[in-house]
């Protein structure tokens, strides 16, 4: 090889050392951010679990009705009447002509 490939092929090697050496420290300024983003997501999440602790220690247990249901029970009750399933078979859909379902009623009135 002469002295002047060898040269051009030390250049060429040289350029794209450059831009990787280029990418490189775009790709770590990158991670950084992220990692930083992470640890303030992190402190966030911790400093929202722990609000949120503090808010069920002062919020009153789930208080029953009348009929002894629960806030969610009633919910479900006041979605049944309305002519919607509440049972996993076939919830969200339509009760036709407002029939009556077994599992239905069993989902809301079960364990009283």
């Amino acid at each position: 090889m002469d002295k002047q490939a060898v040269y051009d092929q030390l250049k060429d090697i040289k350029g794209q050392l450059d831009a990787t050496l280029t990418q490189f420290a775009d790709l770590q300024a990158e991670l950084t951010k992220v990692f930083e983003q992470n640890a303030e997501l992190e402190i966030e999440n911790q400093h929202l679990r722990d609000l949120l602790r503090e808010l069920q220690k002062a919020l009153p247990e789930a208080p029953e009705t009348q009929q002894g249901l629960s806030k969610s029970r009633q919910i479900l009750e006041k979605l049944y009447e309305e002519g919607f399933h509440v049972c996993r078979e076939f919830y969200g859909t339509r009760r036709k002509q407002d029939e009556e379902c077994a599992f239905c009623l069993e989902v809301i009135y079960r364990d009283q």
